[in-house]
């Protein structure tokens, strides 16, 4: 072979290969719908997605981008959670400190269970088969059976913000004024440890690696810190966007994601578990903060809207009504 046919080669393989690893936006679903949004939470075995939308959450099919319907009568949406077999889901109401059990077929209401102060984020844990809210200005976990019975509060010791559940008995979650992960045992309802996450401030969003015991906190800092959460202990830290709400990891391609209010997806390669690199950044509209990653079928579903004239305050415009939308980024 003349070398010139193998160079050829060997950039066309590198091309071929690169893009294959591109991420980029293959589709948008236009949703309309006055208000802002928060927490974008997929349902895997059922392809859908809940999106909280203020007085309401959102329910989406992942694949079409039709709304299958809404969980109604929420005060401040901002998570939700689908437990298990129970046929029960949880959707946070924050301004009014409860919480919202739903049919997750008719999406009917089915209780309201008092919570605590800015009653935000909910994660479900099977081996425990509960719920955790994390109670941002309460400082404190509000503990639900999937029956809907309230078990008890958990103090916390700091704001938390996102949480996973690691499968095993464990819940964490990141404590933004602290900037700390605490660990919650599920089961005894308390929490057994807590470490830092220095350099990274303000750890908000959070994803896990349960084959590798690896937290991936998206900071407000500007960096993504990795920990091991069997030692207790920060691995490393890649830079990402500004303004990060939202994160994931995909265990097929080893790549985990942070999606930023400046109008970026980063994308981080695992070159390791404890090694990682910046992959690619991917392009979004400003204010596309909120995400959520589907393992199985390896697509990131990013929330976006267009804004409305910056106020004198400085602060972002107001959402245009029916301009609300889900951008679908894969490979």
């Amino acid at each position: 072979m003349k070398a010139g046919s193998a160079s050829l080669m060997v950039l066309t393989a590198v091309l071929l290969g690169a893009s294959q690893s591109s991420y980029r936006i293959t589709q948008t679903y236009p949703l309309g719908g006055e208000g802002s949004w928060d927490y974008v939470v997929p349902d895997p075995p059922n392809h859908r997605l809940f999106i909280a939308r203020q007085n309401r959450v959102m329910v989406v099919d992942e694949d079409k981008g039709t709304l299958l319907g809404e969980i109604t009568g929420i005060n401040g949406a901002h998570g939700t959670a689908i437990a298990g077999n129970s046929g029960h889901g949880f959707a946070t109401s924050g301004s009014d400190q409860s919480v919202i059990m739903f049919d997750t077929k008719s999406y009917k209401s089915l209780k309201r269970i008092p919570a605590a102060e800015d009653a935000d984020a909910v994660v479900y844990d099977a081996p425990s088969d509960r719920v955790f809210t994390l109670n941002g200005d309460a400082h404190s976990s509000t503990v639900i059976a999937s029956s809907g019975n309230l078990i008890t509060n958990i103090d916390l010791g700091g704001k938390p913000e996102y949480g996973a559940s690691a499968g095993d008995g464990k819940v964490y979650a990141n404590l933004t004024d602290t900037n700390e992960v605490v660990e919650i045992d599920t089961k005894a309802a308390k929490v057994t440890r807590r470490w830092s996450t220095s350099p990274c401030k303000q750890p908000v969003s959070m994803a896990l690696d349960a084959a590798n015991h690896r937290l991936f906190s998206g900071c407000r800092s500007g960096v993504m810190a990795i920990s091991d959460y069997q030692t207790a202990r920060m691995v490393a830290t890649v830079p990402i966007g500004s303004g990060v709400d939202g994160a994931g990891y995909d265990p097929a391609s080893r790549n985990a994601f942070a999606s930023n209010a400046d109008g970026t997806l980063t994308v981080i390669r695992q070159d390791s578990p404890d090694q990682y690199h910046v992959l690619q950044t991917v392009e979004t509209p400003k204010g596309s903060r909120n995400m959520g990653l589907d393992p199985t079928n390896h697509r990131v579903y990013v929330a976006s809207a267009k804004f409305g004239p910056t106020p004198p305050s400085g602060r972002r415009g107001p959402v245009i009504a029916g301009s609300f939308a889900v951008l679908v980024i894969e490979q």
